[in-house]
This record gives C-alpha cells, structure tokens and sequence, in this order.
C-alpha cells in the first residue's frame, strides 16, 4: 500500500485541507509544488481568508475538477 505524505503549508509548516492545495493550485499555478494554507495564502495574495472561503464555493459549484 502507498502511503499518501502530508502536504504542509511552506510559510507556517500546518497541515493543509484538500481545498487549499487545490486553492493554491488554482490561484498560483498547477504545477507548483509548495502550497499555501488559507491563512498564509490570503497574506500572500493580499485578501480575506472569507473572500478566499467564498471562491472555494464557487470554484466548486463551477465544477472544477481541482476541488473534487
């Protein structure tokens, strides 16, 4: 059995959720290989953590296939 490594956030070092891996995915690039929790990425991307919050909704009631 392969055992799945844990992302961690390369700002804070917290364990990250699957959306947002997906989030930074979808806001930074698909092909990055260090992610942002929601905290760190909303510093980064100069927003709220609800703004961030709502387009995680959205993104999911578009259908994107990053957070399915």
């Amino acid at each position: 059995m392969v055992r799945k490594i844990a992302k961690c956030c390369c700002e804070c070092s917290k364990a990250l959720t699957r959306d947002e891996i997906a989030l930074s995915k979808k806001l930074i690039g698909r092909n990055i290989n260090e992610f942002f929790c929601i905290d760190c990425l909303a510093e980064y991307i100069d927003c709220s953590v609800e703004d961030l919050e709502v387009k995680i909704l959205e993104f999911k009631e578009q259908g994107c296939a990053l957070f399915l």
